[in-house]
């Protein structure tokens, strides 16, 4: 049993395996494939005429889902631990509203949960080839937190300010009639939505909302930039650590970096290792 136990472990869980690289890759067709049912039992026309076959489909693929749940828990080394943990729950959640239906009158509204397996992909991402990816974006995210934080407070100061003054500026009488929904406004203006139920119609008013929607165009552009620039320090530190350790590429080509006056860049590096700028090569 437990030599049964190791290899279905090695299957579920070993993403260096052809059989474990075959069942992630079953396993993300089959969360899209059960996702994009899910969609069609929405439209009424494709349902109304296939609606057996939309139901047998979504039963094959809970059986599918459920068979491998059990079979984690069956290999787990501690499987409450497993089962109360976050993939653990979205596995269940996503396979117990058809269970329910069968026993419970009007379960169909939590069909909707049906639709977390998309968050299933996050793990089967983790497992292949974009986990070396996804650990990047976490660092570079987790490095940025400070300066987005610092970002969106101040954000969070302009729209509260600017709608305090739309707010005395327009007067109940063009709809601005509370702060609150002052402030709805110019978040609303600041994140270029602009959903039109709320028209500023004094000059003043109309003034402050053109600074507002220019400065939106920015307040889209920094937080991509901050995140960006950590990608790219944390790329060219790991380019730099694959580098050390590969004896074929450890030529320097002197280049001193323009914008950080960092040196000891390789032969064939285009950005620097230290802050991510063009290396004027």
């Amino acid at each position: 049993m437990d030599l049964f136990r190791q290899k279905v472990y090695i299957i579920i869980y070993g993403v260096n395996t052809p059989a474990g690289k075959a069942f992630d890759i079953g396993l993300l067709v089959a969360i899209l494939l059960s996702v994009f049912t899910i969609m069609l039992e929405t439209v009424e026309g494709v349902d109304y005429i296939y609606h057996r076959e939309l139901v047998i489909l979504e039963w094959i693929f809970t059986a599918v889902f459920t068979l491998e749940y059990a079979l984690r828990i069956f290999v787990s080394k501690k499987p409450l631990k497993y089962i109360f943990s976050f993939y653990g729950l979205i596995d269940l959640l996503s396979i117990l509203p058809m269970f329910l239906s069968v026993f419970i009158k009007g379960s169909h509204i939590l069909s909707s949960f049906r639709i977390l397996r998309l968050l299933r992909l996050f793990r089967v991402f983790g497992l292949m080839e974009f986990m070396r990816e996804s650990s990047r974006l976490k660092v570079a995210i987790l490095a940025s937190r400070a300066k987005i934080m610092v970002f969106l407070y101040t954000v969070l100061i302009i729209a509260v300010l600017i709608g305090t003054l739309m707010y005395y500026i327009e007067g109940p009488e063009n709809g601005f009639t509370n702060i609150p929904k002052s402030v709805f406004y110019t978040i609303v203006t600041l994140t270029t939505v602009g959903y039109g139920d709320m028209v500023p119609t004094t000059p003043l008013g109309q003034f402050l909302s053109m600074l507002l929607m220019i400065i939106g165009y920015g307040i889209i552009a920094v937080p991509t930039g901050i995140v960006g620039v950590e990608i790219a320090r944390e790329v060219g530190k790991s380019m730099k650590e694959n580098y050390k350790t590969d004896p074929e590429h450890r030529k320097l080509n002197g280049i001193v970096c323009a914008h950080c006056n960092k040196e000891g860049h390789w032969d064939d590096a285009e950005y620097c290792y230290n802050c991510g700028h063009t290396l004027n090569i």
